[in-house]
């Protein structure tokens, strides 16, 4: 497989000491740029989480600027963690734990909490990253921050599953519109590339935003919503394009090992989000 884009030199941190389940993780977000752990969480946790899901997604459709368009048929839509029952159980997952304080550092940061609806109908997306790449990774070769997804279905071919391109994470994005979006004449080499994902309910991902990705077409009669845990190393500055919130009896219920991962505003009361992390290309339209 011939390569002449031009790249970042990856400097994947340093694991010694680290369990080899971890080790593996980090290898595999700073080569193939995603990594996954089967049944990390029971399918009755999953089936939960859509329940959850679908009440915050109606409401969210039912106001304006609840839901932003990632595509034809598709949306985004940003949540309060208390919107979730099972949110705790989330971030305080040992490997989830693990994995941010091995990439990210001991004071990693919870930013964003929502999730994508690929529904009946909904069309390939363009390839795309989900922000520019930051300075830091460009000039250190470090990951800043990661995306962890859970499937709230048991994904079928059909469904319209998620296609990433791994490595691509360090191609250093020239020619990328806005930076995220690469030009067509690159589609080959990341179609060469291309692997698609099937999760299960329980399982869980992690990958970082940088490694080029899309959605494919959704050819059955199902929706395939998907849980979006953002997590930042400090300073990557991306809690700013997010509006997650908790209370303050929420907030006070959580220990202390979340809490100082926590740099949300704590409120009286929740305000329902109005969406802002739009990614202009994929609104635009599909592939």
């Amino acid at each position: 497989m011939t390569d002449t884009v031009p790249r970042v030199t990856p400097a994947p941190p340093d694991t010694t000491g680290l369990e080899p389940e971890l080790q593996e993780a980090v290898t595999a977000l700073y080569t193939d740029g995603v990594v996954g752990k089967k049944g990390a969480f029971s399918t009755e946790w999953a089936d939960q989480l859509r329940e959850d899901i679908e009440v915050a997604f109606a409401e969210a459709l039912s106001r304006p600027g609840g839901a932003v368009g990632r595509g034809t048929k598709r949306y985004y839509v940003e949540m309060h963690p208390e919107q979730m029952r099972g949110w705790v159980e989330l971030v305080d997952h040992p490997w989830v734990r693990g994995v941010c304080e091995a990439v990210l550092g001991p004071d990693y940061q919870i930013v964003e909490l929502g999730f994508d609806v690929p529904g009946p109908g909904a069309k390939d997306q363009p390839w795309h990253r989900d922000f520019p790449m930051p300075d830091e990774t460009k000039e250190t070769g470090r990951l800043t921050s990661l995306a962890f997804n859970l499937t709230a279905v048991d994904t079928d071919e059909d469904m319209g599953p998620f296609e990433i391109a791994p490595g691509t994470q360090w191609d250093l994005p020239e020619g990328f519109e806005h930076e995220m979006f690469p030009e067509k004449e690159l589609y080959p080499r990341f179609l060469e590339r291309a692997v698609r994902k099937y999760p299960q309910r329980g399982d869980i991902s992690a990958r970082s935003a940088l490694t080029l990705h899309r959605g494919t077409e959704n050819t059955s009669q199902k929706s395939r919503p998907v849980l979006v845990l953002g997590v930042d190393a400090p300073g990557a500055g991306n809690a700013e394009h997010h509006d997650m919130a908790v209370t303050r009896e929420f907030y006070d219920s959580l220990p202390e090992r979340i809490t100082q991962h926590l740099v949300c505003p704590v409120v009286d009361e929740l305000t329902p989000i109005t969406q802002k992390h739009t990614i202009e290309g994929l609104m635009m339209g599909d592939a």
